[in-house]
């Protein structure tokens, strides 16, 4: 059997922590941010942890998966 390919564009947007955990940037960091406060923005800055169905789903596809 061949192996898979894993995905090229899942691995621009995601990375595993050392931990094993899924990380990605938050969403809403395009433009438009002047309506944003200050608070809104810095909270944006940080990775966001995904939760377990969603790392179910991205974990194949950065690893070469079906």
């Amino acid at each position: 059997m061949p192996k898979h390919k894993s995905r090229s564009a899942v691995k621009k947007r995601f990375k595993v922590t050392k931990s094993g955990r899924i990380t990605c940037s938050h969403p809403g960091r395009g433009h438009m941010h002047a309506s944003y406060s200050g608070e809104t923005g810095r909270k944006l800055r940080k990775k966001m942890i995904l939760n377990k169905t969603w790392s179910d789903l991205i974990r194949p596809m950065l690893q070469g998966g079906n």
